[in-house]
């Protein structure tokens, strides 16, 4: 079982940009398409990004889309996030997970699992 560590987050200003890093234990990453999620409070959990296991094909949310971009380093068992042009509404923890089940592009919160512990990303006005 994959077990992931996500980190990166903090505080930044509108406008401001982070990334954020997702680190995987165990030898099968590579085999893992792989997500980012986010929760903001009293919200559910909601898709964001994910990548496949080469990393040549991603897919995002509509309200991420054009200003954050997943990608991946199986050398180094980890998956990014780098998000640029933050917007208040994009405060909330982040989540990394493992994509196991479903039909590449369904940003369906059920086809993943082995979540990490979460990073908290506020966006300051």
């Amino acid at each position: 079982q994959v077990q992931l560590v996500e980190s990166g987050g903090g505080l930044v200003q509108v406008g401001g940009s982070l990334r954020l890093s997702c680190a995987a234990s165990g030898r099968t990453f590579s085999s893992y398409a792989m997500g980012w999620f986010r929760q903001a409070p009293g919200k559910e959990r909601e898709f964001v990004a994910a990548i496949s296991t080469s990393g040549r094909n991603t897919y995002y949310a509509d309200s991420v889309k054009g200003r954050f971009t997943i990608s991946r380093d199986n050398a180094k068992n980890t998956v990014y996030l780098q998000m640029n042009s933050l917007k208040p509404e994009d405060t909330a923890v982040y989540y990394c997970a493992v994509k196991v089940s479903g039909s590449w592009g369904s940003p369906s919160r059920t086809d993943f699992g082995s979540w990490g512990q979460g990073t908290q990303v506020t966006v300051s006005s």
